[in-house]
Parts: structure tokens; C-alpha cells; sequence
């Protein structure tokens, strides 16, 4: 038995999707656990570019299981673009989803951006307006439609003519919007849905299965540990449990079958959307960053704001997650910074603190304390062993896995798949 779960162990954007892809190549199995298609993982594969959603990150490679777990929530119109554009350029995707997972429709992605626009300005989430927050909550609140729902249009039909009276009340109520009728919804989604059909399955039993077969099998985690609904940067969070935990419940195995915990962070910090940061950079370098890392969401577009590596928030995602080695993404984009640093504490009121807070307000008025390390010149999207690398850049390496008590088993050099220097195999 054997088998990986991958977390973003900052604000998500990561580097996650290309972690998945790299290990997936000795994977059978692939399982994306939480969250929906305001994720977006990008994966280069001999210079051709793929951004999936919500597709698992190893349906790049040929024969690998792709599984969408119960703790996904899905838009069966975006799936069936993304499986599509996949197979047109020639990717005909093993797909296997959760008969548990709940469906976004179009309801939800309305609620979504209604709701967005009627926060004041200070207290925006920075939502992507896709519903995925929407559906959690329906999925919370007993109200949801599951994939099970789609099987056919008999019991799709049947089923939103159960929840959507509410829903188109909330609608008018609060925001003075018309709603939906049960037509409009099934002109919509249904075609989708019964493309979608033959794919839905208990994917409980099916990755149980493989592990018990002894295959390999890697799960693919969503967003970051500063986004998770229960521990990042609250409200200012995702919707669902983006920490290792998430695998377990998201999937619907047990704990015990999860071998190995793998964070992945970039070798500095990105954030999207609103929310504390404390070692942001709102400067040239912080601009030099964001373009030569190309720091824009997958999704979205969106800039991301960019600073500096911090391992207060590394220290604190190794402890929530359990962490037991890093990958660590886009080392060649801090090439020709002369000076880089490393935030290693927050100052508030006067005293140091070394441990992530709780309160956003707190977090909000924490100043980063830096330590200061020279920088390298060289280029270094070309090497492929660690000893290779230039010495300031294994200090600065060395220094990271110090500062956050976990080893580094990847390191990334550039964004092709052949561009990663692997110090530790994680499959046992």
C-alpha cells in the first residue's frame, strides 16, 4: 500500500498541479478531493500548456484512474468543456466520479456574485463567482442536488423541483433577482448531465479497491492550508477542507490509508484575492516577481499579490497538515534578486511571535521580521541535480526546510514537467 496527498501549504497557487503531474507518472490512481472549478492547476507537458479545474492533474499522463471525489463540488457545463478541450487535443480522460459529490448550478454561481456585490468594499472575499461557496452551503444545509441527482433526467428534474422554490425565493427576497424555472435549469445542465452519467460511480469503493490491490494512488488537494474553511485566514477562506485532512473525508477512505503528506509551497509567497499578508511586497521587486513567475490566476486572470517567503505560514500549514516533506516551486524565478528574505516571525504590539494567529485583525497589524540571505545570478531552469544548484541557493533551501521542520523532497526549477530536481522519492 502506498499512496501521496498533495496540499498547498500557503494561499493556494502553489504549484500543486505540476506536483500531482510529476508524481502521477507512478500513480494508478489520481484523486482530486475538494473544492470546484475556482481552482485551477497548470501543467506543462513538452511545451504544450494545460489548465484544468476540475479534471485530477494526472489525466495528462496515458492509463492513469482520474477520480473527482464526493468532497468536490461540480459544474457539470464547465466539466464538460474541460473534458472536451482535453480531447481535442487527443486526452480521452479514465474519469470516475463521486455519486456523492454535489452539483453548482446555475443558481449558485447567481448567489455567488450577488452576494459579492453586496459586501462593502472592505470586506470582499475576492470570490471567483463560480457558486462553489453557494453550493457548500446548500450541501451543508440539506438542500443540495448530488451527481446521483443526474443519472437521469427523470430524478434531476424531480429533484430541483424539490429545492428550487426556496432557492428563487432567497433570490427575491434578498436580491430582488427573478430566479429560475426548472426548464431553464434542465436547458442548461441537462445535456451535461447525461454526458456526466456514465461516469458517476461510488468512487469510495473504487479507491478503496485500489488501495487494497496495493496500487499507488495520489490525491490531489485544491487551494491552500491559508484558504482551508476551518484554519486559513477565516473569512477570507475557500469553502471546503483544503488541508490533508480534506483527502480523508473528501474521498471517502480512511486516515490510516494516507502514507505520506507532501506540502507544496513556492519558494516566496502569492495570494489571491482579499486578506492580511504580512510579507507582501508592494514594490519593484514584489512586480519583478509577480512577471517573471507569470503570477496570474489560472482561473481568473487575476494578478497576484506577491512577497516574500514566510515560515510562520509554513510552520504552521507543516503542523495542521502533518507534513512530512515539501516541494518547493519556482526557485528560478527568485534568479538575479541580489537579496532575498525570509520572514521568520511576526512583530505585534512590541513582542515577537513565531506561531500563526487566529484573529485576521491581529494578523492584519503583524509586521514581518526578516532574516537576509545573498542571492545567485545563475540561471537555473537547466539543472537537474541538487548539487548542481548554486551554493546560495541550497543555503536558501536549507535555511526553508530549517525554519519549517520539514525536508524537501522536490524542488522545482522552471515550469515543464522534465524541469524538477527530485531529492526524495515519495513513493514507497
Amino acid at each position: 500500500m502506498s499512496s501521496v496527498v498533495v496540499v498547498g501549504a500557503q494561499w493556494g497557487d502553489e504549484g500543486k498541479g505540476k506536483v500531482t503531474d510529476y508524481l502521477a507518472a507512478q500513480a494508478r490512481t489520481v484523486v482530486r478531493y475538494q473544492g470546484g472549478s475556482n481552482a485551477g492547476h497548470t501543467v506543462v507537458v513538452n511545451g504544450k500548456t494545460f489548465k484544468l479545474h476540475l479534471v485530477p492533474s494526472g489525466a495528462i499522463h496515458a492509463n492513469k484512474r482520474c477520480v473527482i471525489g464526493n468532497g468536490v463540488v461540480i459544474d457539470p457545463v464547465t466539466l464538460v468543456q474541460e473534458l472536451e478541450g482535453l480531447k481535442e487535443s487527443g486526452i480521452d480522460v479514465p474519469l470516475h466520479i463521486s455519486e456523492r459529490a454535489h452539483v453548482i448550478l446555475p443558481y449558485h454561481r447567481v448567489l455567488d456574485q450577488l452576494e459579492e456585490q453586496r459586501r462593502d468594499p472592505g470586506s470582499k472575499i475576492g470570490t471567483t463567482g463560480r457558486g462553489i461557496g453557494p453550493c457548500y452551503v446548500d450541501k451543508a444545509a440539506r438542500c443540495g442536488v448530488r451527481m446521483l441527482d443526474l443519472r437521469t433526467p427523470e430524478a434531476f428534474r424531480a429533484r430541483l423541483a424539490a429545492v428550487l422554490p426556496a432557492k428563487n425565493a432567497l433570490l427575491k427576497a434578498l436580491y430582488g433577482h427573478e430566479g429560475f424555472t426548472v426548464d431553464e435549469i434542465m436547458a442548461q445542465c441537462g445535456p451535461a448531465a447525461e454526458k456526466l452519467a456514465p461516469y458517476v460511480t461510488d468512487t469510495s469503493l473504487l479507491v478503496y479497491n485500489s488501495i487494497q490491490a496495493g496500487e499507488k494512488v495520489l490525491f490531489e488537494g485544491a487551494q491552500g492550508t491559508l484558504l482551508d474553511l476551518d484554519h486559513g485566514t477565516y473569512p477570507f477562506v475557500t469553502s471546503s477542507s483544503a488541508t490533508a485532512g480534506g483527502a480523508a473525508t473528501g474521498s471517502g477512505v480512511g486516515p490510516n490509508f494516507l502514507n505520506m503528506v507532501v506540502g507544496v509551497v513556492k519558494a516566496y509567497t502569492t495570494r489571491v484575492g482579499e486578506g492580511p499578508f504580512p510579507s507582501e511586497l508592494q514594490d519593484a521587486i514584489g512586480e519583478k516577481i509577480r512577471q517573471n513567475g507569470a503570477e496570474f490566476g489560472t482561473t481568473t486572470g487575476r494578478p497576484r499579490r506577491c512577497g516574500w517567503f514566510d515560515a510562520v505560514v509554513v510552520r504552521y500549514a507543516a503542523r495542521i497538515n502533518g507534513l512530512q516533506q515539501l516541494a518547493i516551486m519556482k526557485l528560478d524565478v527568485l534568479s538575479g534578486i541580489p537579496e532575498l528574505k525570509v520572514c521568520v516571525g511576526y512583530r505585534h504590539q512590541g513582542a515577537v511571535c513565531e506561531h500563526f494567529p487566529a484573529d485576521i485583525n491581529i494578523l492584519d497589524q503583524c509586521e514581518p521580521v526578516y532574516e537576509t540571505m545573498p542571492g545567485w545570478d545563475e540561471d537555473i531552469t537547466g539543472i537537474r541535480n541538487y548539487a548542481d544548484l548554486p551554493a546560495n541557493a541550497r543555503a536558501y533551501l536549507e535555511r526553508i526546510a530549517a525554519l519549517t521542520g520539514v525536508p524537501i523532497a522536490l524542488v522545482s526549477v522552471g515550469p515543464g514537467r522534465d524541469q524538477t530536481i527530485t531529492i526524495k522519492e515519495l513513493f514507497g
